[in-house]
């Protein structure tokens, strides 16, 4: 045998070997989906470093930072203030790190969760069964309509966001003579969500491999915002010392207790960490789900949160003056920061990737929002759900899905004519979804302690502890993120997310006791578990008690 012909030979070996492998690990994940009461419905195609990437890019570090350097921090006079004017630079750089360090426990039990019952259903579905039997279908109805209501306003946070940036943009390009109002960026969101729409269609092939594209551009505009700032800053004297980015305290919104004034400042990473729960709900696309998921959550939790921070302590480092910013016209005020430090120029060219990288988080969150509908609804728990879990033959994607989800966003997209509803929108947002986060973790610390049979990751005896910390964090950030962020709030100033928050649950409350509690049962079976196959016993063994 020739030499050519021998090492044809080898790589076609290694190639079955490869796929082989491969077939193996699907095989194995549709055992387990089957053992948790569901049939393989998707194409597992996101490999370990594309539902990294998916996980990461679903938070848009430079983007959020960039959303969120305002949110929550109104005076009492609704004029909009930089996340400074609740801590000054301290609120920056220890306003962002304080929550991070609390997101972490909330992760790390969701990660657990995710690599025992890797599913699409997720959160509600963990509360499920992890619940006493008698609650079990309540505790997944609050879950799952938490979670949607999350993930839905979220989309159109995020959308909207997008089409505020660029109509910043389009101010600074035209030195002020282009200055766009409510309609004119409520159109712009409506012409982002149907494109999403089209990339939310899209085969799971193809989502993957967009993730690669994601990542590049999310971490690679992220490092370039920290060094224009750092560098522009110093160049052109702007930049303040290291004393006065990290120690200088500023209070402007209005609240006499200093105290409560920086914790004000905690509402813009928690904006911004939200959306990790992706990863489990992409479960049933991913190759060996029950460690990539785990992974990729920590992982994306953990990246954004440092990148964020450096981040932060850059725009610190650049904030030479906190009352100009104050005083800007711009739809975004970091967008004046930028405009300081970088000049026209520099500032367009960053912000025009800071556009991409929300435009792609968007995106991201689009895909993660279609599929907790799919899921919700292949359980029956959606009106209309016979249309909503269907799946597009051609892509093999829960197409209907993601356009209800682009539907409903534009539908919420009306708030953005008013600041105040806006700004409320992104903290119902984060409510949902962390109220959706918490049922599940506490449920894992009470009923649920001797129901979980882990999966490759696992928090051992740690997990009541870390437990602890998640769920008093979150009960804590509730609280915090439905307070109005200025001591006398108006009509035009109040903090409008108790309102939509409660408006779910009401609705959900109502259909529960009127109607859903006589059908609604918790996850339903889909097919049978494959005992018969030859994946490991901590696979193939039954996980819950019915």
């Amino acid at each position: 045998m020739s030499e050519k012909a021998s090492k044809t030979e080898t790589h076609v070996r290694t190639v079955s070997t490869e796929d082989d492998s491969l077939y193996s690990v699907r095989r194995a994940d549709d055992v387990l989906l089957a053992n948790l009461g569901y049939k393989s419905e998707f194409r597992r195609e996101f490999s370990l470093f594309e539902t990294i990437a998916f996980a990461f890019s679903i938070m848009g570090v430079v983007a959020s930072v960039t959303s969120t350097y305002s949110f929550g921090l109104f005076s009492g006079d609704n004029s909009a203030l930089p996340s400074g004017s609740s801590g000054g630079h301290v609120g920056m750089v220890f306003g962002w790190l304080i929550p991070c360090l609390f997101v972490m426990p909330i992760a790390a039990s969701m990660a657990e969760l995710a690599s025992a019952m890797p599913t699409s259903a997720g959160l509600y579905y963990f509360s499920a069964k992890l619940a006493p039997p008698k609650y079990a279908a309540l505790a997944s109805w609050i879950t799952g309509w938490a979670n949607i209501t999350g993930q839905v306003t979220l989309v159109c946070s995020i959308d909207f966001t997008c089409a505020q940036m660029i109509t910043t943009a389009l101010a600074v390009g035209s030195d002020g003579a282009i200055t766009l109002g409510s309609g004119p960026t409520f159109g712009i969101l409506l012409a982002i969500l149907f494109t999403h729409g089209i990339v939310c269609s899209a085969a799971t092939s193809v989502l993957a491999r967009l993730n690669i594209f994601y990542v590049i551009v999310n971490i690679g505009t992220t490092f370039a915002a920290i060094i224009a700032l750092l560098v522009c800053s110093k160049n052109n004297g702007q930049r303040v010392s290291t004393a006065y980015a990290f120690t200088m305290f500023e209070n402007n919104t209005g609240w006499a207790n200093n105290g409560w004034a920086f914790l004000l400042a905690f509402t813009a990473p928690m904006w911004t960490l939200t959306g990790y729960d992706s990863a489990a709900h992409i479960a049933e696309e991913t190759a060996g789900a029950a460690r990539a998921a785990p992974i990729a959550i920590l992982t994306g939790v953990g990246l954004t949160a440092s990148l964020g921070w450096l981040l932060y302590i850059a725009a610190s480092y650049a904030t030479f003056s906190v009352a100009e910013i104050i005083q800007t016209d711009l739809p975004l005020p970091m967008g004046q920061l930028f405009l300081n430090t970088l000049g026209k120029r520099g500032m367009l060219a960053l912000w025009s990737l800071i556009i991409v990288v929300q435009y792609v988080t968007g995106a991201a969150q689009g895909v993660d929002a279609s599929r907790v509908v799919f899921a919700f609804a292949r359980d029956n728990a959606l009106p209309g759900s016979r249309w909503w879990k269907k799946m597009n033959p051609y892509t093999q994607t829960p197409v209907n899905a993601a356009w209800l989800v682009m539907v409903l966003s534009g539908v919420c997209g009306v708030l953005g004519f008013s600041e105040a509803a806006l700004s409320s929108l992104a903290g119902a947002a984060v409510v949902g979804l962390y109220t959706s986060y918490a049922v599940p973790i506490f449920l894992r610390i009470t009923s649920g302690r001797d129901k979980l049979v882990p999966g490759p990751f696992s928090l051992g005896r740690w997990y009541i502890p870390i437990g602890i910390v998640a769920v008093s964090w979150v009960a804590f950030i509730v609280v915090l993120l439905l307070f109005p962020s200025g001591s006398a709030p108006t009509a035009k100033t109040m903090n409008y997310a108790v309102v939509i928050v409660m408006a779910v649950f009401i609705f959900a409350s109502f259909s529960w006791v009127v109607s859903a509690r006589k059908w609604f049962h918790g996850p339903i079976k889909t097919v049978e578990g494959d005992q018969g196959s030859s994946a490991p016993s901590s696979i193939v063994e039954k996980r819950h008690e019915e």
